[in-house]
């Protein structure tokens, strides 16, 4: 009896003794995720925008074929998914939800995808893409909406002054955006693109919080295969009803006439095609990631702050003005981005302040115990 008293004092001295080391790693190795993930959700997002509108302004006409390159490039994510597939034997596959759940789920969230790229299509298409990219940033006040009812997620002062901020910043930037770059267009086109954009950006916060709904009580799972999972099959289901849209519309006969007109020549038609397909799925995988990681608010907030990135490359690129307006809604959004990671850190530091309080209880308990067994 007491051999196996001491044997079990032994295994908790062991675990307390490489408890704070593991802690540690497994801290930084979230840190360095949630960098990668990010990372991977500003680009792709900076750039797909910036292709998407150079499609148009060289004189690709397409909607589908627009709309098709932000889902078609999925295959790229299939060898993830072997990579970080499970084994046999593992908790992953004995818990994994049935083939019916996962045909509707999947079906689901890939119609709301296939509907939201046309929407953002339009707005791409009739708007500056500093007025379209900027607009995109009401999602973040859907976001907020969806993520507090479906979600229960909890708002501090810090995350309410981060949305406000953030929000601010896009709005600023749209008023001004429609009295200085919209002389090019109609005002029903801009019309039609503004409410497409609205609504697309509606659409995609609830797909958010839906998507962090769907890992919560439908997959369960802590792999990164689920994260793999969902966007391959979402976006599958997304590129199949494109495809037949672009089809029942007649449009692909006009594809080939399409890329013998571009301004920049073939190879240029087909290398930005390319570009922003491998865009957006860069984009998707880093959205997924950090819905999986943290929550979707967070994953929204990310791409919101990466807003103001697609203004300052319209000004390198597309000759698009930068004036005081854009720049003070610029430092407005890093503000409510940087609020928003520092309610994190102080997240962090009351989980750290908890596991060492847990500690300290256990190593209470177990002095108190070897002094009962002495």
């Amino acid at each position: 009896m007491k051999e196996a008293e001491e044997l079990a004092g032994n295994t908790v001295e062991t675990q307390l003794d490489g408890g704070g080391g593991s802690s540690k790693i497994i801290q930084y190795k979230w840190w360095i995720q949630i960098t990668i993930f990010t990372v991977f959700t500003l680009s792709g997002q900076s750039v797909g925008a910036m292709l998407g509108r150079l499609y148009f302004t060289k004189g690709g006409n397409s909607k589908w074929m627009a709309t098709l390159v932000q889902t078609v490039g999925f295959p790229l994510m299939f060898p993830f998914i072997f990579l970080f597939s499970p084994s046999k034997n593992s908790s992953e596959v004995t818990n994994k939800p049935s083939w019916s759940t996962l045909v509707i789920l999947y079906t689901t969230l890939g119609t709301f995808v296939a509907a939201d790229c046309m929407l953002y299509t339009f707005g791409l298409k009739f708007l500056p893409v500093s007025t379209y990219s900027l607009i995109c940033a009401s999602q973040l006040a859907f976001n907020a909406l969806f993520s507090y009812f479906l979600n229960g997620q909890k708002f501090t002062p810090f995350i309410a002054n981060s949305l406000v901020l953030l929000s601010f910043s896009s709005t600023l930037l749209v008023f001004q955006s429609n009295y200085e770059e919209t002389g090019k267009i109609s005002r029903n086109k801009y019309i039609v693109g503004f409410v497409c954009t609205v609504a697309a950006s509606a659409g995609y916060a609830l797909m958010l919080s839906l998507t962090q709904l769907a890992f919560q009580k439908i997959l369960k799972s802590t792999s990164y295969k689920v994260v793999f999972d969902m966007a391959v099959y979402q976006n599958m289901i997304a590129t199949i009803g494109i495809l037949m849209g672009l089809f029942a519309s007649g449009e692909w006969k006009k594809i080939k006439e399409e890329m013998m007109g571009f301004e920049s020549g073939r190879v240029s038609y087909i290398m930005n095609l390319v570009g922003t397909t491998i865009s957006w799925q860069v984009f998707s995988i880093g959205c997924v990631g950090l819905i999986f990681k943290v929550s979707s608010l967070f994953s929204n907030v990310i791409s919101t702050f990466g807003i103001p990135i697609v203004p300052v490359l319209a000004v390198m690129f597309f000759d698009e003005k930068m004036n005081g307006v854009k720049m003070i809604s610029m430092l407005l959004a890093i503000w409510g981005f940087l609020f928003y990671i520092y309610q994190h850190y102080l997240d962090d530091l009351k989980e750290k302040k908890s596991v060492k309080l847990v500690n300290h209880d256990l190593e209470v308990n177990l002095t108190e115990r070897s002094m009962i067994i002495q």
